[in-house]
């Protein structure tokens, strides 16, 4: 039996269809449906049971047979500014599903983030000295992967961490402010003909990656069962102006708009990121990951066609 936590959510779902592609069917979905929309997410998938996050932790020791946790259940929001509830939703109950599959030798799978690098001064590897986090979002990733990295070399079980980059692609829609500036830039366009870019985009460069790739890195440790944190980015850094321009060159229309920069980003926000992938690649990941050009054209597609869900 195969858990997914935040299997409604964004990645996670994706995550359940990767599975589902594989002939995985017995599959636990665990997430939260407070936000009612995302049960969307799940009506093309197929899995065993549903159940909320909180009623699994509370009754972890009842379910049987488990073989691996795939967690990717959190709070995504980087401008959350209650940090006792980021820490209790991030990394206590992290934690908790830690240590239950580290007893019971169940491989855990989880969702870091790039954002423990704040600004990359020091680069975009997965060592200590490269991570100082800009936001309580960042801190409860950073905080839970030097807690993993404590753990893992007396595992006896697969402890995986993905730090994952800019991820983009279906299934987003209910992510709201927090999802991808594709996603944004697409209805932009379509609602008003216009695609609303902050002051100095052209200057902002991200490491864009398809959420197609980064299933493809997950079932990859899956089957190889390698223990570790390692970057999902596709190492290649594209500017926000690029995403607007190829949407441009899609649709045949579009002007790009300049808007002011929001003052509750200020000094929260990364300008640049740029996935080393030294570590990936040793750890036996040799696919070549889609190019942003590629990724925003199957997007733009999907996006036309079923508004961006697998239906």
């Amino acid at each position: 039996m195969i858990v997914v936590t935040g299997g409604a959510g964004f990645i996670g779902s994706n995550i359940v269809k990767g599975l589902n592609e594989a002939g995985e069917e017995d599959i636990i979905v665990v997430d939260n449906l407070s936000n009612a929309e995302k049960h969307l997410n799940l009506n093309s998938l197929s899995f065993a049971d549903y159940i909320d996050k909180d009623v699994f932790l509370e009754n972890l020791s009842n379910y049987q047979n488990l073989s691996t946790i795939f967690h990717q259940g959190a709070c995504s929001s980087t401008t959350e500014q209650d940090g006792k509830y980021m820490m209790s939703n991030n990394y206590e109950y992290s934690k908790t599903l830690l240590n239950y599959s580290l007893e019971n030798k169940i491989d855990f799978l989880y969702a870091s983030s790039a954002s423990v690098y704040g600004s990359g001064k020091v680069g975009f590897d997965e060592k200590r000295e490269a991570e100082y986090p800009l936001n309580v979002y960042g801190f409860s990733k950073f905080a839970f992967d030097n807690y993993v990295r404590r753990l893992i070399p007396e595992a006896k079980s697969q402890v995986l961490g993905l730090r994952y980059f800019n991820v983009y692609g279906p299934q987003e829609n209910h992510k709201g402010r927090m999802a991808s500036v594709a996603y944004h830039l697409y209805h932009q366009l379509q609602e008003t003909g216009k695609m609303r870019l902050f002051e100095g985009s052209g200057s902002f460069r991200r490491d864009f990656i398809h959420v197609d790739d980064t299933v493809k890195i997950n079932l990859h440790f899956f089957e190889s069962k390698t223990s570790g944190i390692f970057n999902a980015g596709t190492g290649k850094a594209r500017s926000f102006e690029e995403i607007a321009t190829i949407f441009q060159s899609l649709s045949g229309s579009g002007e790009i708009e300049s808007i002011p920069f929001p003052e509750d980003l200020r000094g929260k926000y990364q300008e640049f990121t740029e996935a080393g992938l030294e570590n990936l690649r040793a750890a036996g990941y040799r696919q070549e990951f889609m190019s942003l050009e590629e990724g925003i054209q199957q997007y733009f597609a999907k996006l036309s066609n079923t508004d961006g869900r697998y239906i």
